[in-house]
This record gives structure tokens, sequence and C-alpha cells, in this order.
């Protein structure tokens, strides 16, 4: 499939009725700051899930500043802790009656070896557990959406990440980025399933891929140590990354594009996808693989205790 060559922000439907409600995770700073805007600037109702409220807010009023009547809120929500998941999915049953689209965005890059509130590594308890437990809790507001669907942001690097089911946790061996490259592969596995687990329930809720290329992100700054850093956010982001706005375009167009279908991953069309217009791009065979998909999914219902409202077995 060829590029998309004049699709732009600028195609997002606006709505002519009932304001669509987003759900942004990580929309203070990077792609999810880019998204957030662009989806504002069509008319959306956006709820920023950001870890950090005060940036947050800031991003919000920077927002509102270009565009004062951008319509936004602002809620706290740490991936990376299950007990703040479950807080935040309970604050939005109690203030909305419907989410149009979740946009699973935010992650962190190859932190020195961490753990979670719950235990777990922290790339596999930010990047796939926090959004595995987030979609589930929110999946009956999603099923009363208008053409709801469920945007998961993987990586190229999907391709290149397996999971550790033996070392979950690093704790026997621990690569800052192969831990990196099995969360997004993660990610890849649990969109891909959910496509599979909706369309056998007949559920109306579409599940879409999506990755950004080579973004200039403070993601490559903030978190990677040592060598990676060096690699990606002082050599990498000035020479090959393309900005957050132009990053952002293919989830944007995986939210929003009516011509998008379950199972689809957008990623950009330039050379080793590392930038471009968004295209429909390659899953690789192993993310879809049906025995890994029920594996982790298996495993991610025990280790985050989220059931999704579907049918047990497919």
């Amino acid at each position: 499939m060829t590029g998309l060559q004049h699709w732009t922000t600028e195609q997002i439907p606006v709505p002519d009725r009932t304001q669509r409600v987003f759900v942004v995770t990580g929309a203070n700073s990077g792609l999810g700051l880019a998204t957030t805007r662009a989806l504002a600037r069509q008319g959306a109702h956006v709820v920023l899930a950001v870890r950090d409220e005060d940036r947050g807010r800031r991003a919000a009023e920077d927002i509102v500043a270009g565009q004062p009547d951008a319509s936004l809120e602002v809620r706290h929500l740490d991936l990376a802790d299950l007990d703040s998941v479950r807080s935040f999915a309970d604050r939005m049953h109690a203030d909305h009656a419907k989410i149009d689209v979740l946009i699973n965005n935010a992650g962190v890059m190859a932190p020195p070896r961490t753990l979670s509130a719950q235990g777990h590594e922290l790339q596999f308890a930010c990047n796939h557990l926090g959004h595995f437990a987030l979609t589930g809790l929110l999946l009956d507001l999603l099923t009363a959406g208008d053409a709801p669907r469920v945007v998961t942001v993987s990586s190229v690097n999907h391709r290149k990440g397996r999971m550790y089911f033996d070392d979950l946790t690093g704790e026997r061996r621990y690569s800052p980025m192969g831990f990196y490259n099995q969360s997004k592969f993660a990610n890849a596995v649990f969109g891909w399933e959910l496509h599979q687990r909706l369309t056998a329930a007949g559920s109306p809720v579409r599940s879409v891929l999506a990755h950004p290329g080579y973004t200039a992100t403070n993601l490559q700054m903030s978190a990677p140590v040592g060598l990676w850093r060096l690699v990606f956010g002082r050599i990498g982001n000035p020479l090959l990354a393309q900005r957050p706005a132009r990053g952002a375009l293919p989830q944007l167009y995986a939210a929003t594009d009516a011509s998008v279908v379950g199972g689809q991953f957008i990623g950009p069309d330039g050379p080793a996808e590392l930038r471009g217009k968004p295209t429909s791009v390659r899953l690789s065979a192993a993310a879809a693989d049906p025995d890994t998909g029920r594996r982790l999914w298996e495993l991610s219902e025990r280790l985050t205790d989220v059931r999704f409202a579907l049918p047990a077995s497919v």
C-alpha cells in the first residue's frame, strides 16, 4: 500500500452533533501532545491522561493559548501503577457516559532496571500491562462510543522483540533496549489479539495498531541510560528523527480515518519506516502468532487482575 500522500490532520472529521471523546495517554509531551493538539483543533474533547498533572495542565494551557475553544481535561494516570489505572477508570465512569477513542500512546524507553509498584519490570508495566488494564477497564465506555476504537502505539522495534516469559522482571539478565523491544512487541501482540477477540465477540470496538517511526521526543533523552542516550538523543534525533507533529500522523490516522479497519497497523511510508506519511505496514509474524497472543493475554489477565467483558474462549 502506498503512502497517503495527501492525508493531513485537517482531514480528521469534525463532529456535527455530539462531541467525540478521546483519551490520550502520555498527552503532555511528544507524540501525545501533538496528537492532543491535532484532535482539539478539529473539535474533539480530549482527556489528557498524564502521570504529572502539573505538566499536563501546562500542556493544556499551551494548547488553549493558541486555540481558546479547545475542549480539554487533565487527569492523573500512572500506567506503571495498576492502582492508579483503576482509579483513573473509576473516575472516567463517574464523569463520562462513553469514550469514542482510546489512544494507548504513553511509554518509557530503556531505563535502568526498575520495578513498578506491583513488582513488574517498569517498561513491561507501563508500556503494556498498564494499557492492557486500562483498555479492559474502559471497554464498556468504549462500547457505548461512536465508531469506537482502541489505538495501541507500538514501534518498528517490535520486530526485534520477543517475550521473556521465563524472566519478565529481568532479574537474571536485563538489557534496557532488549526489554524496551519486549514491551513494544507486547503492544503489537496485544493490539492484534484484542482485534481477534473483539471480532469474535461481535464488538463494535475496533483495535488498531500504529507506530511513529523515528520521532524526536523527550523519550530518547529522559529515560535511556549510557550509550543509548547518546545514540538516540544526541546523534539520532538531529540526524534522522522527524518532528512530533509528523510522527503523530500514523496514530491520528489510525484513530480517526473512516477507512481504517480492525487489525490494521499504520506506520510511516519512508525507508525502514523511520519517517513519512501514514500507510499500512506489516505486523511481524511472531506478533500475530495465536499461541503467543493467548499466552500473553492470559498472563496479562493474571498480573493485572483485569478481565475483558468478552467471551472467555475464542
